[in-house]
């Protein structure tokens, strides 16, 4: 059995990157720590009643291996599996809000034949490179997905703000978008009906 979690409430934006190298110097040059980079493969999944994602709510499994770059060097090779839902009381304003449950996993394989038992199905699926970086009290996460490159900010509303005009970008730059969200306005624009986010597709 993976090792009972803490809830964390968890504190986002999102910020579009036009220039991941230019980031990437960017980041080193405040001085942010790098833990690697990783493909990241998700699934979310539901029950056969859509009750997880009508709560709006969310239940993923993740798993990471390494991918190294020229730029960055790889992380480690591992599963998670990851409950989120909206907090009782959200805070208005420009932050995406979750209570976050996450625990570590021996084997992916097996969590998703158990979730499927139990009478879950598979949805969504998307994919993602991942480099993760750290500086004190934030976790900045940029992520390139077939749909652009973004960097994820996480940590206290004022750590989120002061970072953000560090790296050169103001209030009116933050997404609260889910990466189901944008790359459902893609496939809109494109006039494509939204499947599965994958680089392949």
């Amino acid at each position: 059995m993976p090792a009972r979690r803490p809830t964390i409430r968890e504190t986002e934006i999102k910020l579009r990157v036009s220039d991941l190298a230019a980031m990437i110097r960017k980041l080193s040059h405040l001085g942010a720590r790098c833990n690697g980079r990783v493909l990241e493969r998700n699934i979310l999944y539901d029950a056969p009643d859509s009750d997880i994602r009508g709560g709006h709510r969310l239940l993923r499994l993740r798993i990471e291996t390494p991918a190294p770059s020229r730029l960055v060097r790889g992380g480690r090779r591992r599963a998670r599996i990851t409950s989120k839902r909206p907090p009782l009381a959200p805070t208005p304003g420009r932050y995406k809000e979750n209570l976050e449950r996450e625990a570590p996993l021996p084997s992916a394989s097996s969590w998703d034949t158990a979730l499927r038992a139990l009478g879950f199905r598979a949805g969504f699926r998307y994919e993602k490179f991942r480099a993760t970086f750290r500086l004190p009290g934030l976790r900045l996460d940029l992520d390139e997905t077939p749909v652009g490159t973004f960097l994820e900010i996480e940590g206290a509303p004022r750590s989120i703000d002061r970072i953000a005009r560090a790296l050169g970008f103001s209030r009116r730059d933050y997404i609260r978008s889910t990466y189901w969200d944008l790359y459902a306005a893609k496939c809109r624009c494109r006039g494509k009906i939204p499947r599965n986010m994958l680089f392949r597709a």
